[in-house]
């Protein structure tokens, strides 16, 4: 255990005195930027800090943050550590019924309402009974606005530093098998983990970053913001899905995330205007390949970005050689929110090592265990799940690792390959084992496909779910039936006789986190899909093609 790490407020402090007036937060507000700089951010958690005690809520008392990524989520942040409070953020896409079960569950005081696309959906979930501290944007009613909470009170200056290990969050999971569990990290455990991350990444002040994934997941908490604090870049935000595009143009961020799907859609985008056979042969001409890809990478906004990074679901390995051909290599990474998300990554970048998800980070230490789970231990691995201490003792082995619920391998070098969930395999009418993931994998070199899904618990043989793009979406039918039907016909040669697919089935309603299909963090729920489809597409054989609307 590093008991040197420092907490975030003393980074802040050491931040306000090495470079006060450099700027920290960038608000995009109407296109254009609202600043903070370091010493700006110190002084208004200094006075939200206040405002919460003045508010009478005591140390100790857990405090929810429903909001959409922005300045005022971080300012909110560091006023919670200043008041000795436990943060519990909430995703901004959560429905009613998960915010009022988070708040429950966690036992809120309080609960800070900020940027939301939804707030009168969400609302009946925040109750009434609840003290509701409103960021200053159009949100759901609350009894203090946020210039009011930053003047109802003296600013909170005498402050002590938090102890490393006191509860500094509760991370809920994003429920993609049932109700959300409340991670427990300590400071400790979160301190070095993100002080890990920007050394392991090579962080400096000069960095820049953009926060639009949800900070309720532990990997943008830890990656972003959890970093920021222990290297002293610059955060640039997101204004909204619409100019979500400028809004990466004007961070020009020099380490970027993103999730497989947003990869997905970009590749997608940029073969829609360009045409795929067109692509290729530009990409292949000596010089002009390299002006090609740099226009690519300009148009998208990341071509100032020194690291790429890519997590939080499966990924084809297609897709990742596909960017390196433009001249961005993307760093697969593994994580969860029991260990901080930092745990595993492919960097410095391996060309000869996409298909896995890198080797163990800095203090990290993976092994395989029974069954072919991946067992891992750091100093980042939670404390527990909050009120739940059969679920906290059943997760870790006898010698503290963390049982991660993944089937994994480890190559000679260390590097780890992810071959599924434990809980996603499933048993066929044959009684074998499945295991969806490798599979999925195999089908994503179809570029017709934005996402997909391999059901099949009680079923003769697998069926591929697919979402078209939304280029494949609006083609001719015919066309895109032949596509899928030859990458069925190139994967089920590849697979175990049990593994075969009887059919792809085309879905009709796009998924969606409103529909329940993806969590948060935009997993796909295998258990709602099989409930939805399972019985419908019984029957489908000899490796067909089809729409849901023709079954």
């Amino acid at each position: 255990m590093q008991e040197t790490v420092k907490t975030p407020l003393e980074m802040l402090d050491h931040w306000v005195d090495v470079q006060g007036d450099k700027i920290y937060l960038r608000q995009p507000i109407n296109g254009q930027y609202v600043d903070f700089t370091w010493q700006q951010v110190k002084q208004k958690a200094q006075q939200l800090a206040g405002g919460l005690r003045h508010l009478g809520l005591k140390p100790g008392d857990k405090v929810a943050i429903l909001s959409k990524n922005c300045a005022e989520w971080f300012i909110t942040d560091f006023a919670l550590m200043m008041g000795g409070y436990v943060s519990v953020p909430i995703y901004p896409t959560a429905n009613a019924s998960t915010i009022s079960y988070v708040i429950k569950h966690s036992e809120a005081k309080a609960v800070f309402v900020g940027k939301l696309d939804y707030w009168k959906d969400q609302e009946p979930g925040v109750g009434g009974d609840i003290l509701r501290l409103a960021m200053p944007y159009d949100t759901m009613p609350a009894q203090y606005q946020w210039d009011a909470l930053l003047s109802v009170g003296e600013p909170l200056t005498d402050y002590p530093y938090p102890e490393l290990d006191s509860l500094m969050t509760l991370i809920y999971t994003s429920g993609s098998t049932g109700n959300p569990k409340g991670v427990m990290h300590s400071y400790a455990g979160f301190c070095q983990t993100a002080e890990q991350v920007g050394k392991h990444l090579n962080g400096s002040s000069d960095d820049r970053v953009l926060s639009y994934l949800p900070l309720a997941h532990i990997t943008e908490r830890t990656y972003i913001q959890g970093s920021s604090f222990y290297i002293g870049g610059t955060v640039s935000f997101a204004e909204s899905l619409d100019t979500f595009v400028d809004d990466v143009k004007r961070a020009k961020p020099t380490l970027f995330l993103s999730v497989p799907r947003l990869w997905t859609v970009f590749q997608q985008n940029v073969i829609a205007k360009i045409g795929a056979t067109k692509l290729n042969v530009l990409l292949s001409i000596p010089i002009l390949g390299g002006i090609v890809a740099k226009k690519i990478r300009t148009e998208l906004g990341l071509n100032h970005a020194r690291v790429l990074g890519c997590g939080s679901a499966p990924v084809s390995p297609l897709l990742l050689q596909w960017y390196r051909r433009i001249g961005m290599n993307i760093t697969e990474a593994w994580g969860m929110s029991e260990n901080c998300a930092y745990a595993t990554l492919n960097y410095p970048f391996q060309a000869n090592k996409i298909g896995t998800v890198g080797k163990a980070g800095l203090n990290c230490d993976v092994k395989i265990g029974e069954g072919d789970e991946l067992l891992f231990k750091s100093p980042g691995n939670m404390l527990g799940y909050y009120k739940q201490p059969e679920a906290t003792a059943e997760t870790f082995t006898e010698d503290g690792y963390l049982r991660t619920g993944d089937c994994a391998s480890i190559d000679a070098d260390g590097y780890v390959n992810i071959t599924g969930r434990v809980k996603d395999n499933f048993k066929s009418a044959k009684g074998k084992y499945i295991a969806p993931v490798p599979i999925e994998r195999k089908l994503a070199q179809n570029t017709n496909i934005e996402l997909m899904c391999v059901i099949g618990s009680g079923l003769p043989h697998p069926v591929a779910l697919i979402q078209l793009s939304d280029a494949a979406a609006s083609a001719d039918r015919e066309t895109i039936r032949a596509s899928l039907k030859e990458t069925m016909d190139l994967v089920n040669p590849t697979l175990e006789s049990h593994e075969i697919l009887d059919a792809m089935v085309v879905v009709s309603e796009k998924w969606e986190i409103e529909n329940d299909v993806l969590t948060p963090t935009l997993k796909i729920k295998r258990h709602v899909l099989e409930q939805r489809f399972n019985e419908l597409v019984d029957g489908q054989r000899k490796a067909v093609v089809k729409w849901q609307d023709e079954l």
